[in-house]
């Protein structure tokens, strides 16, 4: 069986930071998939899965209602590994086109107060298992990432 690019990564070398992990055509289009890693790959602790939670709930909402991306979100979902977060936009783009988005995001994600959009048991299947303080410290702990990313913080090691 063919590994997938994804898992051909040095996760040794891996930054947090903001990757295009694949482009796919879809009929006309073009989606591409981002791989923003928050946490260092077997450097460092992973995210629990409380605070993944909760911030895939804030970064859901926050950006199928952005006023210019809304339209062009595709999917936005943790990683399974716990060290980052899939986003998927229609449209072919670079790291560096969607920082001002992603800055946008992060500084939302770390000011949250209050209730968790979709955090009841109507709404979730997990709905007790957030943590919103811990997302709060992930989102700004990821916008200082993002506030001074490097080149090679925006395209995979070799």
């Amino acid at each position: 069986m063919k590994t997938i690019a994804s898992f051909t990564i040095n996760h040794l070398t891996l930054l947090p930071g903001v990757y295009v992990s694949r482009k796919d055509a879809v009929g006309d289009s073009v989606v591409t998939t981002f791989d923003l890693r928050v946490t260092r790959p077997n450097a460092e602790p992973v995210m629990n899965t409380a605070e993944v939670h909760t911030i895939e709930h804030l970064a859901a909402t926050f950006l199928r209602n952005h006023a210019d991306f809304g339209s062009r979100i595709v999917y936005f979902g943790p990683m399974g590994c716990r060290t980052g977060f899939y986003l998927l936009l229609a449209g072919d783009y670079e790291s560096k086109d969607i920082l001002p988005l992603l800055r946008e995001l992060f500084a939302f994600i770390r000011d949250y107060k209050g209730e968790v959009p979709g955090a009841s048991a109507i709404e979730c299947g997990n709905y007790l298992d957030m943590n919103l303080p811990m997302a709060n410290y992930y989102g700004a702990r990821y916008l200082e990432v993002l506030e001074n990313i490097t080149p090679e913080q925006l395209t995979y090691p070799e």
